[in-house]
């Protein structure tokens, strides 16, 4: 019986370890990591701690200062936040290429001293408009006028082609050598066909110059 209870009180002692937990077993397998862990943590709360002594001991001036400051960067922050800026940046998003060729040329402008003289010659060119009369500004609204008439009659194709056939023509002169010509000359020259037409078109232009001309004296 003896035995018996003696073997049993046996068992009772020879318990079975206790199972770890998972962190437990997290920090057997990584101690390194762990003691890493706990480093930085310490540091972190060294931190807090020069912190919470940094704010304590700010005067309310200082914290006066320092909301002041955040209520400048919140409106430099509204700002800046507006339409114009959100389309500008979407537009130098979208030509950011152009954008940056463009400013390459500007600062070459800038540092060979182009752009200041740009910047000079607006100034005189504002100076000059500025000390324009009512009499000149009329008498370059009319020229302009003239100009856009003139720019009507050359663009139709006929005025065109004509003013080219002259170009052409007086081009092909210059090239060529020429020689005085009298009376005698002037009448065997104007045998050759090509002189004739040429002497044809110069008649029906003197005709529609003088008809011109008498138009506008009526």
């Amino acid at each position: 019986m003896a035995d018996s209870e003696s073997a049993a009180g046996g068992d009772a002692t020879d318990t079975e370890p206790v199972e770890t937990t998972d962190l437990e077993a997290a920090i057997a397998e990584n101690p390194d990591a762990v003691a890493d862990f706990v480093r930085r943590l310490d540091a972190v709360n060294e931190l807090l701690d020069v912190v919470e002594l940094g704010t304590s001991a700010m005067t309310d001036e200082m914290v006066v200062e320092l909301s002041g400051t955040a209520e400048t960067l919140a409106a430099s922050a509204d700002g800046i936040a507006t339409d114009e800026t959100v389309g500008l940046a979407e537009s130098v998003g979208e030509n950011g290429a152009e954008l940056q060729e463009a400013l390459d040329t500007l600062i070459d402008l800038q540092r060979s001293g182009t752009l200041d003289e740009l910047a000079e010659l607006g100034d005189v060119v504002s100076l000059g408009t500025s000390a324009m009369t009512d009499e000149m500004v009329r008498s370059l609204a009319g020229t302009g006028s003239m100009l856009g008439e003139l720019a009507d009659s050359t663009a139709e194709e006929n005025t065109r082609n004509g003013l080219i056939a002259v170009l052409d023509s007086v081009n092909a002169a210059e090239r060529s050598e020429t020689v005085g010509v009298g009376p005698v000359g002037l009448l065997k020259a104007s045998r050759d066909p090509e002189i004739q037409h040429g002497l044809g078109y110069i008649l029906a232009f003197a005709k529609a110059l003088g008809r011109q001309q008498s138009t506008d004296d009526d």
